[in-house]
């Protein structure tokens, strides 16, 4: 064992270990370390104590010494509306890093990593495939859906309402009361839950544990389960590296796009895939989503909450539906391969106890998720946009853009923040056709937040939720739906071309055939020579922003970050 060597190397090591409590047997045995995101920041890390508590019984059962580290992330929902939001992503890559810290400075065996939430989750997977040792992951689950199945992606939607004032103050108070009643990741298939499928889905997590209800016996049944499979793994010497391939990603996108997944998978699954030694890259997702189906009819694309999603089977029963599209012969954390997994799923009670759970919602399956032959669609979720307004990409979620912006020319209405683009859609200052553009949100340019108010704000607006697009070098919460083209690389802070659009400019988006250009000026066509002449003078007349950060991490993050379309890890 790596802890014996190191334990002769460090004679300090073993009293330092008896100062907490560790007995000689306890130093014996190999050591286990159980990472979290444990603390009160959120809904989604709040309840994980109990879940790191049964994750060490696991650990101890299977004869291993657990010892508990905690990274403790941040809230989106909470630093949404404020300069918050721009330290979101930098947190991923900082959990990261911490995780890296305290698995490389201090000998371990192996390790139980537990989270739930949006950058939590992708952290601890970026950061068990840096250290590299036997790993299984566990999460936190999804809360339960309020009063009238009300979840928390509906909140954005009524705070535009009720500043519009559509809705009473009381209203939009019951609203906030009703729209997180436990803890676990928000209801519905925002980046929260999309990472937890993907995370089982890349076959680091035991089959069906993604998603369960985080409220239960069952839950920490499966994190006690994960402490018990470390041990087994530790035991064949079975790491991430060795269970994680190109194939397993390209499984976890294939289900990424029947569930409709939050776009910011798109960020964090190359990051994760980069702290494994894989490339994977926007026309991966590309290739993969057209010909995907797309089953799952979850918010917010959908119409139900996510805690639906384990009741019609949770991951499994989606790679059920999709099997012949999926590499079944990947290695996962059960030391099997995925399709030996199914069939063992289908020989147990596992089906028949998710269906005990759906049939007190009245609904039968094929209402939440699809059979494969008559699915929701057949070209996937996502699309990636290029042209001369994007020359390294863009995403869009065309499932839920609605079709009468897949094909459109508008009128850019450029900003510089997201604050002065919401105000203008408030105001009523955005029009019909209008494509309103905010950038300067990329990773180098604030951070890369979200635009969820903004989008939310289109959205609830019934007119201009069919007329206008939003297109930004930002991102957006897995809970946005509506007309939003994000991702847009090169970002403006490194003069990408978004830097260079103008009032008036003619904006072409083509779903379709995969198009983000620029057409025309002053609401006049040009050739594509001309508007090429055109963005060539732009640019020898634009001049680079100051950074807005002098110190701290966002300004290490903001010199360090790579482009949306790469992921957004500090490289």
């Amino acid at each position: 064992m790596k802890t014996a060597e190191l334990r002769s190397l460090a004679p300090e090591l073993d009293p330092l270990c008896m100062g907490m409590g560790w007995t000689d047997s306890d130093l014996d045995k190999p050591r286990v370390i159980v990472e979290s995101t444990f603390g009160d920041s959120h809904p989604g890390s709040a309840h994980l104590m109990s879940l790191v508590d049964a994750a060490c019984r696991g650990i101890r059962a299977g004869g291993g010494t657990p010892a508990r580290y905690f990274a403790t992330d941040i809230c989106d929902g909470m630093a949404q509306g404020h300069d918050g939001i721009n330290y979101s992503l930098a947190s991923r890559d900082t959990i990261a890093n911490l995780i890296e810290i305290h698995v490389n400075a201090t000998p371990f065996e192996g390790g139980v990593y537990i989270a739930s939430c949006d950058k939590g989750l992708p952290a601890n997977l970026m950061g068990l495939g840096r250290v590299n040792i036997p790993a299984v992951v566990a999460t936190g689950g999804v809360m339960a859906s309020g009063p009238d199945l009300y979840t928390l992606e509906m909140i954005g939607a009524s705070s535009a309402r009720f500043k519009r004032g559509e809705i009473s103050a009381e209203t939009f108070s019951k609203h906030q009361h009703d729209a997180c009643p436990s803890c676990g990741a928000c209801s519905f298939m925002g980046t929260a839950g999309t990472m937890q499928v993907m995370a089982e889905s890349l076959g680091l997590m035991l089959p069906g544990s993604a998603l369960l209800p985080a409220v239960g016996g069952e839950i920490e049944a499966a994190a006690e389960a994960a402490g018990r499979a470390v041990m087994q793994l530790v035991e064949r010497e079975l790491k991430p590296r060795d269970i994680v391939t190109l194939q397993s990603f390209e499984n976890a996108i294939m289900v990424h796009a029947a569930i409709s997944g939050s776009t910011n998978a798109i960020l964090h699954l190359p990051a994760i895939a980069h702290d494994f030694g894989i490339r994977i890259d926007a026309g991966t997702f590309e290739r993969l989503h057209k010909s995907a189906h797309y089953l799952l009819d979850i918010r917010p694309a959908g119409r139900w909450p996510a805690e639906y999603f384990h009741y019609v089977g949770g991951v499994p029963a989606v790679m059920e539906e999709i099997r012949s599209m999926l590499h079944l012969d990947v290695l996962t954390v059960t030391g099997r391969i995925l399709g030996e997994n199914l069939d063992d799923l289908k020989a147990s009670d596992y089906y028949a106890r998710c269906e005990a759970k759906l049939a007190k919602t009245g609904l039968k399956r094929e209402e939440i998720l699809r059979h494969f032959d008559k699915p929701i669609g057949d070209r996937g979720t996502i699309a990636i946009l290029t042209g001369n307004l994007a020359p390294d990409g863009a995403v869009v979620k065309h499932s839920a853009v609605p079709v009468e912006m897949h094909q459109a020319v508008l009128r850019a209405r450029p900003f510089d923040s997201e604050e002065e683009a919401i105000a203008a859609v408030l105001q009523h200052d955005i029009k019909p056709g209008d494509a309103v553009f905010v950038r300067y949100e990329g990773p180098r340019g604030s951070g890369m937040p979200e635009m969820f108010y903004t989008t939310e704000a289109i959205s609830s607006d019934v007119e201009l939720a069919k007329s206008i697009a939003l297109i930004t070098d930002g991102r957006f919460s897995g809970a946005s739906k509506g007309p939003a083209i994000g991702h847009v690389s090169p970002e403006a802070a490194e003069g990408g071309p978004i830097a260079l659009v103008e009032e008036a400019d003619l904006v072409e988006i083509d779903i379709p055939a995969r198009r983000l250009s620029l057409i025309g000026v002053k609401g006049e066509n040009k050739t594509p020579a001309e508007m090429d002449a055109i963005l060539a003078e732009r640019r020898a007349n634009w001049t680079p922003r100051p950074s807005r950060f002098t110190s701290g991490v966002l300004k290490l993050f903001s010199e360090n970050a790579t482009s949306p379309m790469q992921g957004g890890y500090m490289d």
